[in-house]
């Protein structure tokens, strides 16, 4: 298992994740399989957004005598009531909530306390600026959590919360389709049907903004969604029109700027190993690219899918590193000295390029390379 750093946390998580999907599937009973199951993997992040007390106990019983080994992800503003979960602002309902989860997970500490699913503009404003985000520093300052996070599916809520410093840790969903869709405060538009009737070229520039700040300051990404709920694993079903492999899904999330964790819905032990096997994957095997360009209904001409396909140069440039760093400077309009540090680190820069095209020829996606090289060594210099 391959581990990354969590943004600027100081915590390195496996880059298989596992949601919580499992751990309320027939009642919990594949729990400790589960857990069991990803600790032989090395898989050490899990999140836990359910309030269903049965998941949190069947955990928190699994857990028992090797807590250590895990970083927990877990979400306050998610409660339980009348048999069901519910999402609550409400903060009385919100500390016993995850005054409940502590004692049902028998821990006394969680890594990664995450606000609940933040997907409108005045729900970010009524949490930041009200009890909720008061009691998630009250709890960082006691060392109850270590890192105070926020999950949403909307990008221009998430772009302010990054903005805002309050959070160190974004829950997003990524993958190919939803990647493609506008910022909406109602994240059934996601995967409803209507979204995906008329072609849809090249990433919303909302989400490559929040994925390019996450990396400026150092705002660890979560993902989830990561197969869209399984729709794209399914030809029939897939809003692109044409079936993925577990391997390129996650492959394509671990690409983007700032994620660290996919956090995979397994409800088996069988799905996990499934999507740990990305791990021992052969680059051909992981490879989005070919499948991307050959999408019916989706695009991406011109924009760079830091895929891998233009090496090797021969010049031994990292041509998708160079382009990530130039985007970041363009997203900033500047250069940070963060970038400007990764930049300068390189083995071989952008100021190397002698123009050849080898790169832009390979490019399934046509990105004008060149011109991209071109503008690197005039933003970067030599």
């Amino acid at each position: 298992m391959n581990y990354r750093e969590l943004g600027n946390t100081g915590l390195k998580v496996s880059e298989i994740g596992m949601g919580c999907e499992g751990f309320v599937a027939d009642n919990g009973k594949h729990v400790r399989e589960l857990i069991d199951l990803a600790q032989e993997l090395g898989i050490n992040c899990i999140d836990l957004y359910t309030s269903n007390p049965e998941a949190r106990s069947s955990l928190g019983e699994a857990l028992r005598g090797r807590r250590n080994e895990f970083i927990l992800q877990a979400h306050l503003c998610t409660i339980w009531k009348n048999g069901q979960y519910k999402r609550t602002r409400n903060i009385k309902e919100v500390k016993e909530g995850f005054e409940d989860l502590l004692k049902r997970l028998e821990t006394d500490f969680i890594e990664i306390g995450m606000i609940h699913y933040v997907d409108s503009v005045e729900d970010w404003n009524t949490v930041k600026e009200g009890p909720v985000m008061q009691y998630a520093k009250e709890l960082k300052k006691k060392g109850t959590i270590g890192h105070i996070g926020l999950s949403s599916h909307n990008p221009e809520v998430a772009l302010e919360a990054v903005k805002s410093g309050m959070i160190e840790v974004l829950m997003f969903s990524v993958n190919p389709c939803y990647d493609l869709q506008p910022a909406s405060e109602d994240c059934d538009m996601l995967w409803n049907e209507k979204s995906y009737e008329k072609p849809l070229v090249n990433m919303d520039p909302d989400r490559v903004r929040l994925y390019e700040e996450c990396s400026r300051t150092g705002t660890g990404i979560t993902v989830m969604k990561v197969f869209g709920g399984g729709d794209l694993l399914n030809a029939s079903l897939s809003p692109a029109g044409k079936a993925l492999t577990p391997n390129q899904c996650i492959h394509y999330a671990l690409t983007r700027p700032a994620v660290a964790s996919v956090l995979v819905g397994a409800h088996s032990a069988e799905e996990l190993k499934k999507s740990a096997e990305y791990e021992n994957a052969s680059e051909e095997e992981k490879d989005y690219a070919s499948a991307f360009a050959s999408f019916p209904k989706i695009s991406w001409k011109g924009h760079c899918m830091y895929c891998g396909h233009c090496a090797p140069c021969p010049q031994g440039i990292d041509v998708a590193a160079v382009t990530k760093f130039l985007n970041l400077a363009k997203a900033q309009g500047n250069v940070p000295e963060t970038v400007r540090e990764h930049y300068a680190v390189l083995s071989h820069t952008a100021a190397e390029c002698v123009e050849c095209q080898a790169c832009q020829k390979r490019c399934p996606f046509e990105v004008p390379v060149i011109e991209n090289m071109r503008q690197a060594k005039e933003v970067f210099g030599k």
